[in-house]
């Protein structure tokens, strides 16, 4: 049996671990489990109800840059939806389990804007998804209509456990602004620094 996978601790980015420590400090998560996206870094983090990282990974994000979902895209058919729309909003979301058109289990991020936590998707072959989520670059994995698209292995292992049974939160990092104009505890935590 290979233990490899789990020999290596899992790793999180710097600012991704800084805003869960400051969410379970302020209480923000609820004493819920949650997760942590930085789209600049293109990574998810899943974290305990206490904040204990158990497990990171590489994810697929809109296709567009910013921190604001369109108004009304959420009511949209996905072919009027032009790139330049196509983002994954910022911001603290009460995240929720819930299924998609074809029953598959996701986790609802913003259920009003349409963007969901899942495993990703390969039906399109020329989408390279699997491709995008191995390169070393986070240049690529700019490329859903906002979701956020995680390995099945990774979405099935960490995902459904932490958020796919019960409701938890889902913290989007923006990458337009500093992190603390989205989430004012951040400004507490420096505070009493």
């Amino acid at each position: 049996m290979a233990v490899a996978a789990q020999a290596k601790p899992p790793s999180t980015t710097s600012e991704s671990a800084q805003l869960a420590q400051a969410a379970v400090a302020a209480g923000d998560n609820k004493g819920n489990a949650f997760a942590v996206i930085d789209k600049t870094r293109a990574r998810v983090s899943v974290y305990d109800a206490n904040g204990r990282l158990m497990g990171s990974s590489a994810v697929l994000l809109g296709l567009a840059r910013g921190d604001d979902s369109v108004p009304g895209i959420g009511e949209r058919k996905m072919a009027d939806i032009r790139p330049e729309e196509r983002t994954t909003p910022a911001g603290r979301f009460d995240s929720e389990p819930g299924r998609n058109l074809q029953g598959e289990d996701i986790v609802w991020v913003d259920y009003d804007a349409a963007i969901s936590m899942h495993r990703v998707r390969t039906a399109n072959k020329a989408d390279r998804r699997l491709e995008r989520l191995a390169t070393p670059s986070v240049a690529d994995n700019r490329i859903s209509y906002g979701c956020i698209n995680v390995p099945a292995t990774f979405y099935d292992r960490y995902i459904k456990p932490a958020l796919g049974d019960t409701r938890g939160v889902v913290y989007v990092l923006p990458e337009t602004m500093p992190a603390a104009r989205r989430f004012g505890f951040l400004n507490e935590a420096k505070a009493t620094h």
